[in-house]
């Protein structure tokens, strides 16, 4: 719940402290936010281009099937305390993670509405990963980063002096063969390189697992897996008309704040 997490927040305004009155919540200075009536805080400046209703259905209901369980239980193990989620989405991931009480943000008030209801004690507030983040100094133990965009030096600065980072990146031949077959999005194999460029400055690569398998797939499921993604943006698939065998191949890694 938002209460939950209302102390991790500040005014993206003027970085004031934030708290909840009569179905808002206000700072010091007399900014002001609305808590929508499905439970997520409204903490952006601008309005930013989320995931649609339709990516975050397909979403939901390919990962409430479990084909990514493996990946959640991964970062699961990994995390601890307090424990945010950038880029959260439906907060699924988090869900899985949260011990004490989490933080889903995104961009998306379609996912943010799921995310909200994910778990009890998960606060969503939609926030611009790109932008400083509405969240204090050191207020978090773990942040998850699973197929989000990162933000570096906010990330560090959100995060206690010891507090963990988890990433998760997809392998170059991550949801093969559908990839090919529908022309997604690709993952290049530089992309190991650039998530250490994008981190280094900031963090240090503590460890990092694979979680790879095979799924098969029903043909709705396949469709929910080019739905789902930032695929659906670019491509759309001729109808499926049958099921395949899909890899599930990502990299899960560990990240400690550098001093």
């Amino acid at each position: 719940m938002l209460g939950d997490v209302i102390d991790l927040l500040v005014c993206p305004v003027c970085r004031h402290d934030l708290g909840l009155d009569a179905g808002a919540v206000r700072c010091p200075r007399g900014h002001s936010f609305d808590v929508a009536r499905q439970g997520y805080l409204n903490l952006l400046s601008t309005p930013v281009k989320g995931d649609t209703p339709e990516m975050v259905g397909a979403r939901e209901t390919f990962l409430t099937k479990g084909w990514f369980a493996p990946i959640a239980d991964k970062v699961a193990s990994f995390a601890h305390g307090v424990i945010g989620d950038a880029g959260a989405g439906t907060g699924y991931y988090l869900a899985h993670a949260v011990k004490e009480r989490g933080l889903a943000l995104d961009v998306s008030k379609h996912a943010l509405k799921k995310a909200a209801r994910a778990h009890p004690r998960i606060g969503a507030v939609a926030a611009d990963v790109w932008k400083p983040l509405p969240v204090r100094d050191a207020a978090l133990d773990t942040l998850l980063n699973v197929f989000a965009p990162r933000n570096a030096s906010e990330f560090r600065r959100v995060l206690k002096p010891t507090g963990t980072l988890i990433t998760v990146t997809p392998n170059p031949d991550h949801l093969e063969p559908v990839v090919e077959r529908f022309g997604l999005l690709t993952v290049g194999d530089e992309k190991a390189r650039r998530l250490a460029d994008t981190l280094g400055d900031h963090f240090a690569r503590d460890v990092t697992e694979p979680v790879a398998g095979w799924l098969d797939l029903t043909a709705t499921e396949v469709m929910s897996v080019i739905a789902m993604g930032p695929s659906a943006w670019h491509a759309r698939a001729e109808r499926v008309g049958e099921g395949a065998r899909v890899r599930m191949s990502v990299q899960v890694t560990v990240w400690r704040p550098k001093s």
